[in-house]
């Protein structure tokens, strides 16, 4: 899932300004119900989620005499055009928000609360996942949407390369991990052990997260106060930074890799052996790699767990669903959530997208009992932890990753990334999210 960014002073200007009325429903008490959607791109196209997405809004409209008009957003534009209308009072009733963006968006108090009584009027609180509602918004306040598409990572390998190699199963442990890339690079070949998107800021700061948990980091305190540069989060950044540095298992070229593309084409093409990422089985099947040879199990754990360690193996990644707190329908947006997170449209639209149900009664549906969907389903619903539910989330993403960013480049240049340069680096984002900005 492509998650965004949020600008921090932004969120800030807005959380005083958030009270102007939303919605595009009728205004007439007479008048039929009328609902305005903005769906996020979950599909290959912005028409192709409308061909995915209409069918369903239609037979909703049917059963209920709510009207739902669509409006995709693209990624690009989505968090904008949200800031924007929580200040233009022009905006959705509904709408579909990246789950790492919650609490910021609940710092500005334009979005209904669902609290015990909202989230009855959907289903239940116990109808969800846990790690999926542990992602929607501050600890002790009440959640600023509910999950509507689920997402975990995963170790994804080439079952060939191993088997070439002489490795009978995936790595358990990140000791395994490294033995076995050590195995399965060969730089004369242009084979190696891992691939990493380590030029992806997102996807750097994801990492980050899940080692940190790994390693007994909390990246802010109860009182929301920044503390990257703790100890525990130092040797989760040096250990990552050492795939590349100390271990050699992943290409020094991967510091210049900015997206998903490179990563599963190094791996369909027997280029890499291992690539961490969210469930991606059929970006892999589109790009002509033979499914016989990926394989897919959970992000290994240490062999030792360090002091206060966590069993964390993915943060929780996906999509919420959201309702503006003055859109002029809130009965009817409450009625099309409940709809959107019902057993059957979860397993229609999640199948559809190659994302996770969110909703424990969905998992009954035959696609989600493959292999591959039921290693990501266990990592969801076991062993996912949210990314840090602040306002401040998005410095922490854009700060720490594109920290290291910096730090694969200077690896790639030859120049060492020890522990004080990371302490250091970690430092000046704690001042940074301290200050504001």
């Amino acid at each position: 899932m492509r998650i965004g960014k949020i600008a921090p002073a932004l969120v800030l200007a807005l959380a005083a300004a958030a009270t102007t009325a939303c919605g595009g429903g009728d205004t007439a008490s007479n008048a039929p119900k009328e609902l305005v959607y903005w769906a996020s791109n979950q599909g290959t196209s912005l028409d192709n989620d409308k061909a995915v997405l209409q069918p369903e809004l239609d037979k909703f409209e049917k059963a209920s005499g709510i009207k739902v008009k669509l409006e995709v957003v693209p990624w690009t534009d989505l968090l904008n055009r949200i800031l924007a209308a929580t200040t233009s009072g022009k905006g959705p009733d509904v709408l579909n928000i990246g789950n790492t963006w919650s609490a910021s968006l609940q710092a500005t108090g334009a979005f209904l609360p669902f609290d015990d009584a909202a989230l009855e009027k959907v289903g239940g609180k116990s109808r969800f996942l846990g790690p999926s509602l542990a992602a929607t918004g501050a600890s002790g306040q009440p959640p600023v949407g509910v999950p509507l598409y689920g997402q975990a990572y995963g170790l994804y390998y080439n079952k060939k390369l191993f088997a070439e190699a002489g490795i009978t199963k995936p790595p358990a442990t990140w000791e395994e991990l490294v033995e076995d890339g050590k195995k399965l690079t060969k730089p004369d070949k242009g084979q190696w052990g891992l691939s990493l998107q380590a030029g992806q800021v997102t996807e750097n700061s994801h990492h980050a997260a899940i080692l940190g948990a790994q390693h007994g980091a909390q990246f802010f305190t109860a009182e929301g106060k920044p503390q990257l540069a703790s100890d525990p989060s130092v040797a989760a950044v040096q250990q990552f930074v050492d795939l590349m540095q100390k271990d050699k298992i992943v290409n020094p070229a991967n510091a210049e890799y900015a997206d998903t593309a490179k990563s599963l084409k190094d791996l369909s093409d027997g280029k890499a052996a291992m690539f961490m990422n969210q469930a991606s089985a059929g970006s892999f099947k589109n790009i002509g790699m033979d499914m016989a040879n990926l394989g897919v199990a959970p992000i290994p754990l240490p062999a030792t767990a360090p002091p206060n360690g966590r069993k964390v193996t993915s943060f929780v990644a996906g999509i919420n669903m959201s309702v503006f707190k003055n859109t002029k329908n809130p009965d009817a947006a409450l009625d099309f959530v409940k709809f959107m997170v019902s057993a059957p449209e979860q397993a229609l639209l999640n199948k559809t997208y190659g994302s996770l149900p969110t909703v424990q009664d969905a998992y009954s549906d035959a696609a989600f009992q493959t292999e591959d969907v039921k290693v990501f389903q266990n990592v969801l619903a076991n062993s996912a932890e949210p990314m840090p539910q602040v306002p401040q989330e998005s410095q922490f993403e854009t700060l720490i990753g594109t920290a290291m960013k910096g730090m694969f480049a200077d690896v790639a240049a030859g120049k060492p990334v020890d522990g004080a340069k990371i302490r250091d680096q970690l430092n000046q984002a704690d001042q940074q999210i301290a200050a504001g900005g």
